[in-house]
C-alpha cells in the first residue's frame, strides 16, 4: 500500500511536470527566464503546500517525469509493491546515461529481474555494471559530460557543526585526501618524536620545559604556559587530536588562509583571490556575550554556533548592528542607525533572516530587497513595503503572476498564480533570560553589555 501510494505520488508529480512544460511550450520568443517560470512557478505552488523547498520540488517533478515515462517498467513494478522507491531510484540513477529507448528497455529488464531480489543497495554495483555493458558511449566521454556537474555545498548538522561536500574528478579529490592524510601523520610524527623526548627527560630527571607539540597555541621556542606563569615550569602539551580531526583542522585552515596556485583575476582584484576572506552573519544576544546565558547564537538563520566562537568572532567585528527585540514575543523592533538604504536593509537582513518565499532558506543579506508594491507605481521604500526576497523567487514573482501582500508584524500573504493564497511570517525568535544563580550564592555584580 506505502509503496503504491508513492508511486502515486510520482506519477502526479510527474503530470505537473508534464503540464509545466504544455504551458513552456506556448510560450513564443520568450527569453530563457520566462520559459523556466511555468516548471519555477509549479514547483513553488506545490513546495509551499507540502512545506518543502522549491528546488527540492521542482527536482522532485524532473525524477517523476522521468521515472514515468523513460522507466515505466520500473515504476510499474514499484506501484505493484515488488520494488521499494530505494530501488527504483537506483535503477533510474545508473541508467539515466542511457538516451535509446531500444537500449535503455534492455537494461531495465535485466536489472529488473535481479533487483526484486535483493536490497537496494546490492542492486546499485549490479546496474551500473549493466548500464556500462549498454552504454554506448565512452568512459572518458561520459567522464567529460560528468565533470561539468562538479559543485561544493554546505549541509548544516547540529549542535553548531556543518559538512562541507564536494564532488569533482576523482584524481584531484583522492589527491586532496591523500595531501591531508600525509600531512596529518607528519604532524602526528612530529608529536611522537616530542613524547619520546619528554619520556626520556622524565626518565632522567630531568624538568620538562620545551616538549610538547602545539598548534598555534605560542610562539616559536615557546612552552605551553598558562596565565602568563613561568614557561620553565608550564606543564608539557601532546597533541591528542585523531588523525581524522587533525585533517579537517589543515583542510579548514587552508582553505580559509591560503592563496591559489593560479590566480586568474590577473590583478583585477586587488591583493588576488588570496585577499578575498570568508564573510558569515552571526546573530549574538547580548546575554551571550556578557556570559549570563550559554545560548541563542545563530549562523545566517541556518544553524547554531557555539558561544565561544560568537564570543571570538564578536571580538573581531570593526563593529555591531544592535537589534532591539520585544522581551515577550521577540519581535524585531529596531537596529541601531537608519536611512533610507543602508540602515533599512540591516533591520530587514535582522528581521527576515531568509529569503521570505515560503520554504527558501537563502540568507537575506544575499538576497535583493524587493518592494511589495513596485515602487515605480507609487510604492514607498520603507520596511513596511520592502523586504529580502532571493534572485531566484525575486524574478518568478515578477514573472509569474505571484502577488504579495505585507500585513503588520511582517507576514507576507501570497496569491498563487492558480488563486489560492499562502503566508509566511519572519522566522520565530527565541529569547534567552539570565541563567539563575547557584543556590547560596552571594548577588552577583551588575552585568554590563560589551557594547
Amino acid at each position: 500500500m506505502i509503496a503504491a501510494a508513492e508511486a502515486e505520488l510520482a506519477r502526479t508529480h510527474a503530470d505537473a511536470f508534464a503540464l509545466a512544460q504544455e504551458q513552456t511550450s506556448r510560450l513564443r520568443d520568450a527569453s530563457t527566464r520566462e520559459r523556466e517560470m511555468p516548471l519555477r512557478s509549479m514547483a513553488a505552488e506545490l513546495a509551499v503546500d507540502a512545506r518543502v523547498s522549491d528546488r527540492t520540488l521542482q527536482s522532485q517533478l524532473f525524477e517523476a517525469h522521468r521515472t514515468v515515462t523513460q522507466f515505466g517498467a520500473s515504476w510499474e513494478a514499484w506501484r505493484e509493491g515488488r520494488l521499494s522507491r530505494a530501488h527504483v531510484r537506483v535503477i533510474v540513477d545508473a541508467g539515466a546515461d542511457l538516451s535509446d529507448d531500444s537500449v535503455r528497455g534492455a537494461y531495465e529488464a535485466e536489472v529488473l529481474a535481479y533487483a526484486e531480489t535483493t536490497s537496494a543497495g546490492r542492486v546499485r554495483p549490479f546496474a551500473e555494471q549493466v548500464a556500462e555493458k549498454h552504454n554506448p558511449k565512452s568512459m572518458q566521454e561520459r567522464h567529460d559530460e560528468a565533470v561539468l556537474d562538479r559543485h561544493v555545498w554546505v549541509e548544516d548538522l547540529r549542535d553548531g557543526m556543518s559538512m562541507l561536500g564536494v564532488i569533482g574528478p576523482s584524481v584531484e579529490v583522492h589527491g586532496v585526501h591523500d595531501r591531508l592524510t600525509r600531512q596529518g601523520k607528519a604532524i602526528k610524527a612530529v608529536d611522537r618524536a616530542a613524547r619520546r623526548e619528554a619520556a626520556e627527560r622524565a626518565a632522567a630527571g630531568a624538568t620538562p620545559t620545551d616538549a610538547g607539540a602545539s598548534f598555534g597555541l605560542d610562539e616559536p621556542g615557546e612552552s605551553c604556559g598558562t596565565n602568563g606563569g613561568d614557561k620553565t615550569e608550564s606543564a608539557v602539551w601532546f597533541d591528542e587530536r585523531t588523525l581524522d580531526q587533525i585533517r579537517t583542522d589543515l583542510l579548514l585552515d587552508m582553505l580559509l588562509t591560503s592563496s591559489p596556485a593560479v590566480d586568474p583575476t590577473g590583478g583585477a582584484v586587488e591583493g588576488g583571490l588570496g585577499a578575498i576572506r570568508a564573510h558569515v552573519q552571526v546573530t549574538v544576544p547580548a546575554t551571550t556575550l556578557a556570559g549570563t546565558t550559554t545560548g541563542g547564537a545563530e549562523l545566517d538563520g541556518k544553524c547554531a554556533v557555539d558561544p565561544e566562537t560568537a564570543k571570538i568572532l564578536a571580538g573581531n567585528v570593526p563593529s555591531f548592528d544592535r537589534v532591539f527585540l520585544d522581551p515577550i514575543t521577540g519581535a524585531v523592533l529596531a537596529v541601531d542607525r537608519r536611512f533610507v538604504t543602508a540602515e533599512q536593509k540591516r533591520y530587514l537582513v535582522a528581521r527576515d533572516i531568509r529569503c521570505r518565499f515560503p520554504g527558501c532558506r537563502r540568507p537575506a543579506r544575499d538576497c535583493d530587497m524587493d518592494h511589495r508594491e513596485d515602487w515605480a507605481l507609487g510604492g514607498k521604500t520603507d520596511v513596511d513595503n520592502v523586504g529580502a526576497f532571493c534572485r531566484r523567487h525575486h524574478a518568478m514573482k515578477q514573472a509569474a503572476g505571484w502577488t504579495v501582500v505585507q500585513e503588520p508584524g511582517g507576514r507576507l500573504r501570497f496569491t498563487a498564480p492558480s488563486g489560492l493564497e499562502y503566508t509566511d511570517d519572519p522566522p520565530p525568535r527565541v529569547v534567552f533570560l539570565p541563567n539563575p544563580p547557584p543556590p547560596g550564592a552571594e548577588p552577583a555584580d551588575e552585568v554590563v553589555a560589551p557594547f
